[in-house]
């Protein structure tokens, strides 16, 4: 019973009427209110900061060679002269441009479909069951963050070199299908956007644990998964580190063939910067399609936890 109809009962009509004109008001008042001058100064401070580095990637793969060397800011907007240096860097006979694209998409896409898919099992078992050690055994995996990743490179090498994978994209692949990140992300959503009640009401009616995890929880997880996929592909997009070690110029990916578009005495900035932003290109794209509906997603899970 709503507090109106309550207060209806208690005090009458009319101060049932002025109870329900009070709500609205608040309600009108609290959905119309504006953030300030303050908050869309600091958004602004925040949107220049963040625009910036891809802008004077522009303005550097616009530019010559001598201008560069001669004005740090050669120019204040860029040209049809960058779709020229697009066109180099596809076609230079240094590289195979094609064949980097191509691993990088399959790492990314492989990567980010096992990092989802094993992160919302794994987050899944730590939120809503109950099992010994599961406590110690979370903060275990959490506790790998805390681990630099240099500190596994020399093992996780002789590794991959006795498995013979060293030059083969399952070097980069498999050390990362889990992530100890992702499966905290999805431990602490499922922890509060899951209920018991549904978990419960599916074993009732008869469903498997399996069943329950991919009718269940799999579909209450759908915005931080769709995030974490996100967050993932970008990360084994322009991953650099890894990959530089276990694979070589002959099977690259994208961030190898724009560090060798500099590996020469002159270094042509105009040319590494054209293949900088013909790289980060493929994720703006993507950010200009997804990013709406990922928010749109992420609040609609928040609204139902």
């Amino acid at each position: 019973m709503s507090s109106v109809a309550v207060t209806a009962q208690t005090a009458g009509e009319g101060a049932a009427k002025v109870a329900a004109q009070r709500r609205a008001k608040r309600s009108r008042g609290s959905t119309n209110r504006r953030a300030s001058w303050i908050v869309y100064a600091l958004l602004g401070i925040t949107l220049v900061v963040s625009i910036f580095p891809l802008y004077f990637t522009l303005l550097l793969g616009s530019s010559e060679p001598i201008a560069i060397s001669q004005n740090p800011v050669p120019q204040w907007l860029p040209d049809l002269s960058l779709f020229t240096q697009f066109r180099t860097v596809i076609e230079s006979t240094q590289i195979n441009f094609w064949l980097a694209l191509t691993n990088s998409l399959i790492i990314a896409v492989i990567v980010s479909a096992a990092v989802v898919l094993f992160s919302t099992l794994a987050g899944f078992s730590f939120a809503k069951l109950r099992f010994r050690g599961r406590g110690p055994l979370l903060v275990f995996v959490i506790a790998t963050m805390a681990v630099p990743t240099q500190l596994g490179v020399i093992p996780m090498y002789i590794l991959m070199s006795d498995l013979g994978w060293i030059g083969k994209l399952q070097a980069v692949i498999v050390p990362s299908l889990v992530a100890a990140f992702g499966v905290f992300w999805m431990t602490q959503y499922l922890s509060e956007a899951l209920p018991y009640e549904l978990i419960e009401a599916a074993r009732v009616d008869g469903a498997s644990m399996i069943r329950t995890f991919w009718s269940i929880a799999l579909p209450a997880a759908r915005p931080a998964a769709a995030m974490l996929g996100l967050f993932t592909f970008v990360q084994q997009w322009t991953n650099f580190f890894w990959p530089s070690i276990v694979l070589s110029s002959s099977n690259p990916t994208l961030p190898i063939v724009v560090k060798s578009l500099q590996a020469n005495y002159f270094v042509d900035y105009s040319l590494v910067m054209g293949g900088v932003f013909l790289v980060t290109l493929p994720l703006l794209v993507i950010f200009a399609f997804v990013g709406k509906q990922l928010v749109a997603g992420i609040m609609q899970g928040a609204v139902k936890g």
